[in-house]
């Protein structure tokens, strides 16, 4: 059991029978009072995310949050199908909810983490996890124009993927970029185009 004072950022805990990840901690002590923990928590299951504040008193079941590789096969029309690693014919599909925006940067057969919530011997895939830094083609890219930094140096370029993302001016068709997939921005160059 988790105490009130050990739900600091990063920690996965039960409330409701809903997984919750802590995002936000603050302990407040006022005078002539108890002290209480103010917190921003993320329901895992709906995404929602909810300021809450706790006691001294209060007590909490930590959160059996497991990864485990998964591999990412298709889209089609709003539903992401998977498989597990190893075992291609045990297909299942996931919410878009569930991959949150990242749906566009998943390549196909590339392997991906699943978040897995355990409890009251049930288990169920609550997210998908990225790899931070993923690398992907570029396949449409509009031409530079010399001394077209008004934008400031940026211009907006099509991966493999259909996904569209800023890039420098330098960036070409055939390209390999790195994406940082937690804020969607390009990193580097990988490789360059033919």
């Amino acid at each position: 059991m988790l105490n009130y004072n050990e739900l600091k950022p990063g920690k996965y805990f039960i409330l409701d029978d809903h997984p919750y990840l802590v995002m936000e901690f603050h302990f407040l002590r006022m005078q002539q009072r108890k002290p209480v923990a103010q917190t921003k928590i993320k329901n895992l299951i709906t995404g929602k995310t909810l300021e809450k504040t706790f006691q001294q008193t209060d007590k909490f079941e930590e959160a059996d949050i497991k990864t485990k590789p998964i591999k990412y096969l298709y889209n089609n029309k709003g539903e992401f199908w998977f498989c597990p690693e190893k075992n291609p014919s045990a297909r299942f599909k996931l919410e878009e909810s569930l991959i949150e925006n990242n749906g566009d940067l998943m390549k196909q057969n590339s392997i991906v983490d699943a978040l897995v919530f355990s409890h009251k011997g049930k288990e169920e895939i609550i997210g998908v996890n990225l790899p931070v830094k993923i690398e992907l083609k570029v396949i449409e890219a509009p031409p530079s124009t010399k001394g077209n930094t008004a934008q400031g140096g940026n211009k907006q370029v099509k991966l493999e993927t259909g996904a569209m993302i800023n890039a420098p001016l330098f960036i070409n068709e055939g390209d390999i970029i790195s994406i940082n997939t937690q804020n969607r921005e390009y990193v580097e160059r990988s490789e360059k185009g033919l």
